[in-house]
């Protein structure tokens, strides 16, 4: 009966933000490498959408070296590259989810296969892949703007950190290298500092199994702070050592809108 209660109120609390923000744009920022961007997210068994959500959410991405809206708004769908029909990552049950739930979500994905932070994306101003992210991150939101929209920030998902685990160097820093973009992530782009922050990684992959400290990292940085939450990628299913399948993706967006609901409304079913 209380869970039902918490219900009730979310459900009246969100209605309440929409009617006062009728043209507020609800974006929700999702980064990472491989299993964020679908790398075997096979399109032909993208899931059905007899409701016709998809054209009622604003998607904005980059799949580096494979495809990307061209620095436009458009609709979801799945993305170019990877399989005939394309392939596609958490983003559409995560954002069906939030529509679902009477939220108007729209969703802003960058995602670059094989990452590491130290490499890669490296330390916010230092010229790396981050940096590349919220360049794009703020282009999509200038074109929101010119368009009439106000933006909020809602929610920031980073599904990464295999690949920090490929030596003992890497693994050692990434607690602190992840720390770092979620604090600049927090105080200088969404400029709230209790943004709720979703993290994932890849338990099983190979190199994680060695390393294991991206693991504690993650789950270390969510124990600590109640607005950033660790999810398991345990149980999911997978084409290969690592990537998830369709089904797998899946599954997995709805993981990642159930933590958002936890740490947002404190509602977890």
């Amino acid at each position: 009966m209380l869970k039902l209660q918490r219900y009730v109120v979310c459900g009246l609390l969100i209605l309440c933000t929409q009617l006062a923000n009728a043209d507020n744009i609800e974006l929700h920022v999702m980064g990472g490498q491989s299993n964020m961007q679908g790398w075997r997210g096979d399109a032909q068994s993208y899931p059905a959408d007899p409701n016709q959500l998809d054209k009622t959410i604003p998607f904005f991405f980059e799949a580096v070296d494979y495809a990307s809206t061209n620095r436009t708004w458009q609709t979801l769908r799945p993305q170019e590259g990877h399989f005939l029909k394309g392939h596609f990552g958490p983003e559409v049950t995560f954002a069906r989810s939030l529509k679902h739930f009477g939220f108007h979500p729209s969703i802003f994905k960058f995602s670059f296969g094989s990452s590491s932070l130290v490499e890669i994306w490296k330390a916010p101003g230092h010229g790396g892949l981050y940096d590349r992210m919220i360049r794009e991150l703020q282009i999509s939101i200038r074109l929101l703007q010119q368009a009439g929209h106000t933006v909020e920030i809602k929610s920031f998902t980073w599904i990464q950190g295999e690949t920090d685990a490929k030596n003992d160097q890497f693994a050692n820093q990434y607690y602190w290298n992840l720390q770092r973009i979620i604090h600049h992530f927090r105080n200088s782009i969404a400029h709230n500092t209790k943004l709720p922050v979703i993290l994932g990684v890849d338990e099983q992959h190979p190199l994680v199994k060695v390393r294991p400290q991206v693991v504690t990292a993650q789950q270390k940085l969510s124990q600590e702070d109640p607005n950033t939450a660790y999810t398991t990628m345990y149980g999911l299913e997978k084409s290969d050592v690592t990537h998830l399948t369709a089904k797998g993706v899946t599954q997995h967006g709805q993981r990642l809108f159930k933590a958002y609901l936890d740490l947002s409304y404190n509602l977890d079913f």
